[in-house]
């Protein structure tokens, strides 16, 4: 079947890669992103949280068949707490009612291999309690974590989100996927940086023989947006050229 598929952060990197993915394959994508796609709405803030759901009602009122919360930072302060998380969550409970409608209803999350570093867990902790205000303000302490503080909360939402009755007891499967080191426009500063360069060969060793290209991680998305079977829900799928093997051998 083709679907009718909203992706946030669809106008570059891996959002980007997906929604030509999933266009090629013959799917309705509706994009989102602060511009240069279908909806401009900046996740960064309630109002442009709610200005996003409002516009896909508008442009779906009869349901969606896939969800991919791909929307996302990568900076040393509060506004990636804000995007990566609260964002994420709201774009998904927001748009959950209409992915309901699809007989064949599939949400996806991008998470990060930086979810299994070491953090701040009055930020993971804040997160989780739907605090925002809190969260921000961990943040503020030590805003160096605040990527790896924002995905390792989004992981451990998604993980216990997706088997509560109002996503899998209403046929929706909801699974994520963990990119390691995507060469992708968030990225780009970072290889600028020698140190922040070091830095990364540390903490996302890889095998492969380069760094991913955002189509690689497309591939995954789109197979979790469109698998068939109810059974794969609740998982986070590493695509990240071994670094979470090398970094927790002793661990599955």
């Amino acid at each position: 079947m083709t679907r009718t598929i909203v992706i946030t952060g669809a106008a570059s990197g891996i959002g980007k890669a997906t929604a030509e993915l999933c266009r090629a394959a013959g799917d309705t994508v509706i994009g989102v992103d602060l511009s240069g796609t279908d909806i401009s709405a900046d996740l960064s803030s309630p109002e442009g949280r709610a200005t996003m759901i409002d516009e896909v009602h508008r442009l779906a009122p009869s349901g969606i068949d896939s969800l991919l919360a791909g929307a996302g930072v990568s900076r040393p302060d509060a506004i990636t707490i804000a995007v990566n998380y609260f964002g994420a969550v709201a774009t998904l409970e927001g748009l959950r009612p209409l992915l309901a409608k699809s007989p064949c209803p599939r949400a996806v999350a991008i998470c990060s291999t930086a979810a299994i570093l070491q953090g701040n867990d009055a930020v993971v902790q804040a997160c989780l309690v739907g605090d925002e205000a809190a969260a921000l303000a961990a943040c503020a302490t030590a805003p160096m974590s605040a990527y790896p503080d924002s995905k390792r909360a989004l992981s451990l939402w998604l993980r216990s989100a997706a088997v509560r009755p109002e996503w899998a007891g209403a046929g929706i499967s909801l699974n994520g996927t963990a990119p390691g080191v995507v060469l992708s426009p968030m990225t780009a500063p970072l290889f600028e940086d020698p140190a922040m360069v070091a830095a990364i060969r540390q903490s996302n060793p890889i095998v492969t023989r380069a760094y991913a290209q955002p189509e690689e991680i497309a591939e995954t998305i789109r197979f979790l947006l469109t698998v068939n079977s109810a059974y794969l829900l609740g998982q986070i799928l590493f695509v990240d050229g071994g670094s979470d093997a090398l970094l927790r051998p002793g661990q599955f």
